[in-house]
């Protein structure tokens, strides 16, 4: 029987509800389709913290090391500072295994409504790719003079050439594998006239490899008002650490919700671990009350499974979800009554009644 050993960490807010819900789905999904899962469940996260000092155990990197893949929930603690968890944990395993390629798809889901009037399921089917180690949050930068009125805050976005080489063979691979075979790639080098230029520079000479795949150049503030006023017209999107970060956003909401929008961390070379999680973050507001949406962790577990070579066992759980979605079951944010586990539930029954 084919095994996958997963590390499993909640993390903070509804991670702790959400990644459970994954979990019971991804365990009835093996049952199902014939493969196992070994989980381990680690603790980390702010009530780690608190209890600690630390985000995660200073060997926390090699104790994942050996796992296949990561399900990770969100990090963020409405009292404590967001640098201190989110560089304390997430970053520290994106950068720490080299989880360059972050990968964000946005479907409008059966069953959900758009916030934009001429948008129905089936209308918008992008990917977006972030380049996720580098950028503007590569974390360099400082503060001198501390308290006095000539006090000083740098940060510092690092582009290097390796660094966007590869996620743009990344982005023109994955466009090159889609239908239409379009790549935009996002950039403010009008304003920007380092970094962004070189990222533009760069993307022409990767097009070279990708001749099956037209592609493009977008402002990122032109790009965020293409996804609202002709969303039909993208398809494959490649942007910087940042950019991609709120673009991905956006997009969840174009799409319904962050509540069902995916992720994947991806080491493409497979020295490491990648890490899969739901978009949402921990969303602390609704922390506890059993309403989180798990659709986007349910999606991500589906992201997982293809990553680790189960893609009939991945399109099954899609196929589970768009089929509660479309009969209403849905959660609060997209506009419906059922609760986290009432919508768990429901995935389980469409899993467990496949072909039955």
């Amino acid at each position: 029987m084919r095994r996958h050993h997963i590390a499993a960490i909640p993390g903070d807010g509804i991670g702790q509800e959400v990644i459970p819900a994954g979990l019971e789905v991804l365990t009835a999904l093996a049952e199902r389709q014939g493969f196992a899962l070994d989980v381990e469940t680690f603790p980390w996260g702010s009530d780690y913290y608190r209890q600690t000092g630390r985000m995660m155990p200073e060997d926390g990197l090699e104790t994942l090391k050996p796992f296949h893949a990561i399900f990770f929930g969100a990090v963020g603690d409405a009292h404590l500072p967001d640098d201190l968890t989110l560089w304390g944990l997430r970053l520290k395993i994106c950068q720490g295994f080299d989880q360059y390629a972050n990968i964000r798809p946005t479907r409008v889901l059966p069953g959900l409504t758009s916030p934009l009037r001429e948008v129905a399921p089936g209308d918008i089917d992008w990917v977006i790719v972030r380049e996720n180690s580098e950028g503007e949050y590569a974390g360099h930068g400082g503060r001198a003079h501390r308290g006095h009125p000539e006090e000083i805050a740098t940060e510092t976005a690092i582009f290097t050439r390796a660094g966007v080489t590869r996620i743009m063979r990344t982005a023109f691979g994955i466009a090159a594998k889609r239908p239409r075979k379009l790549l935009t790639v996002v950039t403010k080098s009008n304003a920007q006239k380092h970094g962004m230029v070189f990222w533009d520079e760069i993307a022409a000479e990767v097009a070279a490899e990708f001749p099956s795949v037209t592609w493009e150049k977008e402002l990122v503030d032109a790009m965020a008002a293409r996804m609202v006023r002709r969303p039909q017209s993208i398809d494959t999107v490649v942007a910087t650490n940042l950019h991609a970060d709120i673009l991905s956003d956006l997009a969840g909401a174009v799409a319904g919700s962050l509540g069902v929008a995916p992720t994947a961390n991806l080491d493409p070379s497979r020295r490491f671990p990648s890490m899969f999680e739901p978009i949402h973050g921990s969303a602390f507001d609704i922390a506890g009350k059993g309403v989180a949406n798990p659709v986007a962790t349910f999606w991500t577990a589906a992201m997982m499974l293809e990553h680790l070579g189960e893609p009939v066992a991945a399109a099954a759980l899609i196929t589970a979800v768009e089929q509660v979605c479309a009969a209403g079951v849905l959660t609060a944010d997209v506009g419906g009554s059922a609760n986290t586990a009432a919508v768990t539930a429901a995935v389980v029954a469409a899993i467990k009644g496949a072909n039955s």
